[in-house]
């Protein structure tokens, strides 16, 4: 049945898009099937419990910013959707609306459908998961399409779309490592700091991510895994890593491109914006919640997997999301975001950049004075008289050479005296 309802898709969307682009003029219409072979091929819409959850609300006051390639300006379904935009690629035009890339232009328009899209009609055409959301348009160019570094252009549509408004952001996008650049701690603090909800996609084994990569690494980003319709884990259109929270369809998937034209295309990055449609349903039905709330709702609702017995799978996240009841079930209320705390990262692995320990003030010790040092001897030269050899030597020396010279001259006093006496003259 689906695959019959696919094949329909892919008939009618080339008279889709021309009833888009032609002039208005008087045509027969033909008689509208029972069922409209685009929004049946939605099969997300019933199965994680969408079209329930639209009974409560469709997400109208929220705002969900899509980063990504822009979305295009001439599909119906975006009419009255997209509220602002902005370019930060440096190739794109001020509103974002006109799409960047030479190969993954309408990837944008695709994601955004996916989100909000208005359809074509009452029950006709592509209608996303919130459909009275509105979007924000940033244009990211990847690779050389682009003139600023992609870091770069990230980090700046993260603050654009946190100043303009946006509770919900969506990056259906990935650098295929798991480290990031120390400028995007910054940008997703600011996010998070405002009460933002980003939702990321995990990645494709197709395109060759085996796991998980930036920015579906950071603590706290609600990371989105993807399985097939029936709900496995899609081998090509997702890949596995213990930072993925949810699951949601990445298979089979119905897309509106640029020009207004119908595509049926695989990966996360579709996945990603079906629970980021899901989380503007979340915010909108409860308005009091913080994100780290709306991010628990979320994740505490989700079904488990048919066969996963973990209660975190890396294949699956905590299970397959359930709009229904992340709308409506009874869960309590946290104080923290369940997929981890990006300042509390930042502090551990990021210490060179953290602000410094307070010193605290150091109490005066009292020192006991040193004792007086002993007096200073001078150097004795052993060509100099000391104390000793003046006492004990020097000074008897004298006294005895003293002595000496006056027993000589009392000698020799005498001796004249007897001379002279000897030659006196005979009479």
């Amino acid at each position: 049945m689906r695959r019959g309802l696919l094949a329909a898709v892919a008939a009618t969307a080339a008279a889709l898009t021309l009833v888009t682009a032609a002039p208005a003029a008087a045509v027969a219409v033909p008689e509208a099937p029972e069922e409209d072979p685009v929004r049946a091929a939605e099969y997300w819409l019933e199965d994680y419990g969408i079209d329930e959850a639209w009974k409560k609300t469709r997400g109208e006051g929220v705002t969900i910013a899509i980063i990504d390639t822009g979305i295009g300006k001439g599909p119906v379904e975006f009419e009255g959707a997209v509220v602002d935009g902005t370019d930060v690629s440096g190739v794109g035009t001020p509103d974002g609306r006109t799409p960047v890339g030479a190969v993954d232009s309408n990837h944008g328009s695709w994601v955004a459908s996916l989100a909000a899209g208005r359809g074509t009609g009452e029950d006709t055409g592509m209608i996303g998961v919130a459909p009275e959301a509105e979007l924000l348009s940033v244009s990211v160019g990847f690779g050389s399409s682009a003139t600023k570094s992609f870091t770069e252009q990230i980090a700046e549509a993260i603050r654009w779309s946190v100043d303009h408004g946006a509770d919900v952001i969506n990056m259906s996008l990935t650098t295929n490592v798991p480290d990031w650049d120390e400028s995007w701690d910054d940008a997703f603090l600011y996010a998070f700091q405002n009460d933002v909800v980003v939702v990321v996609a995990a990645g494709n084994r197709g395109s060759g991510t085996t796991r998980v990569g930036a920015p579906a690494t950071i603590p706290g980003v609600l990371t989105v895994g993807g399985v097939d319709p029936d709900g496995k884990a899609s081998v090509d259109a997702s890949t596995q890593g213990i930072t993925i929270g949810v699951s949601a369809p990445s298979e089979e998937l119905v897309g509106v491109s640029a020009d207004g034209r119908l595509v049926l295309w695989n990966g996360t990055s579709g996945a990603a914006p079906i629970v980021a449609g899901i989380a503007a349903l979340v915010r909108a039905a409860h308005p009091d919640l913080d994100a780290n709330n709306v991010i628990n709702r979320i994740v505490e609702t989700a079904r488990p997997p048919a066969g996963s017995t973990a209660v975190h799978d890396p294949l699956y996240g905590y299970g397959l999301v359930d709009a229904a009841a992340a709308v409506s079930a009874k869960v309590p209320s946290v104080d923290a975001n369940p997929m981890g705390s990006l300042s509390e990262w930042i502090r551990l692995y990021r210490r060179a950049q953290s602000d410094p320990v307070p010193q605290q003030p150091v109490e005066p010790v009292a020192v006991p004075p040193l004792p007086r040092p002993d007096s200073a001897e001078r150097a004795a030269s052993p060509l100099l008289p000391s104390g000793q050899t003046l006492l004990y030597g020097t000074l008897p020396l004298s006294v005895a050479t003293a002595a000496a010279i006056l027993v000589a001259l009392g000698v020799t006093a005498a001796v004249r005296r007897i001379r002279l006496t000897s030659r006196a003259p005979s009479r």
